[in-house]
């Protein structure tokens, strides 16, 4: 009964469990089942050697909390549910299987460092799925940057010197606004009016009269001291990510937590949103293939074609084309030079990583960051500096699907019990129960 008790804690959970025990004629409580399930889980033993491994980060709550799941590549099983996502527990737990020979993970920083820390003897082996999501945002933050492939149009030079004279002119009225309560005060007060009757007038706090008084002239608003809340108390660390091609605002947000910021994501976002600004408006000066503004047009229906639809048409091979998607194809080759390019590059690509021989990526990396197309330029220079696991991507079978798989499975059970199980029932539910050992 014990062992059907524990079998079924884990296949249905506890309440189905209950019901199930119940129509069987072995009427057991859901508590007593998770307690059987968690007995088991903590009792059993898995000692065998780990020698592949799989790591992946998954949501407590998307984009607030995350955990991190490990996976046996080999024996295709969760070996291990860790409650958060950190390079300390990530670390730890690699420390404590020192039989690893080999880690796959996706593009994520924070794990490359705990293989480093933690599995030094490992090599790492970067996801190829992930790989060719990242060529394709680059494509797409091209496409965008271009300003082809939009219904938007460009701003043109008047429409921003316009923009920034409106600017201007709402700091000056401020400022005016500001003379202005200063003369009224001031005026009161030489009429001989006690502060308390100012404010009573004015409708201003008592002490914010008897400081606007204290002064000759309208003070002018000063920036507050930089403390670990703002963003800009980071802005060097921050700056250098940004230069180094790091621009996920989650991962931004996680190093500099790990460095004492204690403020929010909005925040920090609100800075990122600036640069990419800055950046996108910058970006008509760099490339002489960016200076079209006329968005090129489905051949078939007229509309434009987006930047998204843009970027999975650039890395999908001819072959794979339906008719309709090679006639936007040509358009797209030819009403835009960057396109041309962005798909010669990316059909280089994928031959590199299905031909299983890395020595073509490095020739491959040097004509994307000649290419003067700013985010394949970044998106190269990140391969460079992350060239042994992407050598490793392209020369081994490993990847990280098996993990991706198991985290629909986690969300399937979290989603069942209604996000309400904690680290150690998911955990129990998630291992491989003991009678397939």
């Amino acid at each position: 009964v014990v062992e059907i008790v524990g079998l079924l804690g884990h296949s249905a959970g506890g309440r189905p469990g209950e019901r199930l025990m119940q129509r069987l004629g072995m009427p057991v409580s859901d508590d007593t089942i998770l307690r059987q399930l968690k007995r088991d889980a903590a009792g059993a033993q898995r000692n065998s050697e780990i020698r592949v491994v799989g790591i992946d980060d998954w949501s407590w709550r998307r984009a607030t909390s995350y955990g991190t799941i490990m996976v046996d590549l080999e024996r295709r099983s969760v070996i291990d549910i860790l409650d958060d996502r950190s390079v300390d527990s990530a670390a730890k737990w690699l420390r404590s299987h020192p039989s690893i020979e080999t880690v796959s993970r996706d593009r994520c920083g924070l794990y490359a460092q705990a293989v480093r820390e933690g599995a030094p003897q490992a090599q790492q082996v970067a996801d190829r799925f992930h790989l060719i999501q990242n060529l394709r945002s680059a494509i797409e933050e091209q496409m965008s940057l271009s300003g082809r492939a939009t219904g938007r149009a460009i701003l043109s030079e008047d429409a921003i010197v316009d923009a920034a004279t409106h600017r201007r002119r709402a700091r000056l009225a401020h400022r005016q606004s500001r003379q202005e309560i200063f003369e009224m005060l001031h005026a009161l007060r030489h009429e001989g009016l006690s502060y308390s009757e100012i404010a009573r007038r004015t409708g201003y706090e008592r002490r914010s009269v008897a400081n606007w008084l204290k002064f000759k002239a309208p003070p002018d608003r000063r920036r507050a001291a930089l403390n670990p809340t703002s963003p800009w108390y980071f802005e060097a660390f921050l700056a250098q990510c940004w230069k180094d091609g790091n621009r996920c605002g989650r991962h931004l947000f996680h190093d500099v937590k790990q460095r004492g910021y204690t403020g929010s994501f909005s925040n920090l976002e609100r800075l990122l949103g600036a640069w990419r600004r800055a950046e996108r408006e910058r970006g008509d000066d760099v490339s002489s293939m960016a200076l079209n503004s006329e968005p090129v047009r489905d051949p078939d229906t007229g509309h434009a074609i987006s930047p998204i639809v843009a970027a999975a048409l650039c890395i999908k091979p001819r072959g794979l084309l339906t008719p309709r998607q090679a006639r936007k194809v040509d358009a797209l080759k030819q009403g835009s030079e960057a396109f041309a390019e962005m798909r010669r590059l990316a059909m280089r690509f994928n031959g590199i990583l299905r031909g299983k021989r890395s020595a073509p990526l490095d020739a491959w990396i040097d004509d994307a960051i000649e290419s003067d197309l700013i985010p394949i330029m970044r998106f190269a220079r990140v391969l460079r500096r992350d060239i042994d696991a992407v050598n490793n991507a392209i020369e081994l079978p490993w990847s990280n699907g098996q993990a991706e798989g198991q985290i629909n499975r986690l969300k399937t059970l979290k989603r069942a019990m209604y996000g309400r199980a904690g680290p150690e029932l998911l955990r129990a539910r998630m291992l491989p129960p003991l009678h397939t050992k």
